[in-house]
């Protein structure tokens, strides 16, 4: 994987670079998505979640926090449980400066934070070294400021298959993303409380919003469904 990346940039780098700031210039851009972003839900044993990281986090490609990861995801645990909230995402960021935006929370124990971070990493072209030691500060300082959770990274979207990407930057950053999520997968095997979650589901175009880089509200469904799971899974095996 590391060699086609390589090999790919040296044959196209041109084209890549002048794709690259075409898709910059033209791109959709999206706002948040509006509604509340911490709050109290359900009835049952009490549950504190800190979801946290980028665009796709913040709900960009969704107009309410309802109808993205926050609101599908605590609606699905509040099934089962009195879910304590709060949502900490902003558009742009990677995995350096979102350990700098969650110095500014509260230091208090925390039952569950779910991750979704990395596509910046990638567009960024962070280096596997850089990106293993900005997860490891990451893990490291929820670890110390929240009580040791339960943490649960997304793995990186296949970005080959955005539809806002075009050939072959679409490759070329998929197998960026694919190379960092090994990157992602082999450091938090290093953290018996954080782990990774991957899909097989493919990422059709109904699953990715107009914008053709974020989920849509389809998506999130989707994204939330897949968490919950896992989160009731780890529940449940304790």
């Amino acid at each position: 994987m590391h060699w086609r990346f390589w090999l790919l940039a040296l044959c196209c780098w041109p084209l890549l670079l002048w794709q690259g700031k075409r898709v910059r210039k033209l791109a959709l851009r999206l706002p948040e998505a509006g509604g509340e972003r911490s709050g109290i839900l359900g009835h049952g044993p009490k549950q504190q979640l800190l979801i946290c990281g980028d665009s796709a986090a913040a709900g960009v490609g969704c107009h309410h926090q309802q109808q993205a990861l926050s609101g599908q995801l605590v609606g699905l645990l509040a099934q089962q449980a009195e879910v304590h909230w709060q949502l900490h995402a902003q558009t742009g960021i990677n995995s350096a400066q979102l350990r700098q935006h969650l110095l500014e929370l509260e230091a208090k124990p925390l039952s569950w934070v779910v991750v979704s971070i990395g596509v910046n990493d990638v567009t960024g072209l962070s280096s596997a070294r850089q990106f293993r030691a900005q997860i490891n500060a990451l893990v490291q300082l929820i670890n110390q400021r929240f009580s040791t959770p339960q943490i649960i990274f997304s793995a990186i979207p296949p970005m080959q298959h955005f539809s806002a990407l075009p050939a072959p930057l679409n490759h070329w950053l998929g197998l960026k993303a694919s190379q960092l999520n090994q990157q992602l997968v082999n450091t938090l095997a290093t953290w018996p409380n954080a782990r990774v979650l991957s899909s097989t589901i493919e990422l059709t175009p109904e699953m990715l919003a107009q914008d053709g880089f974020h989920p849509s509200v389809a998506g999130a469904k989707q994204w939330a469904s897949l968490l919950a799971a896992e989160i009731q899974r780890l529940r449940y095996s304790k």
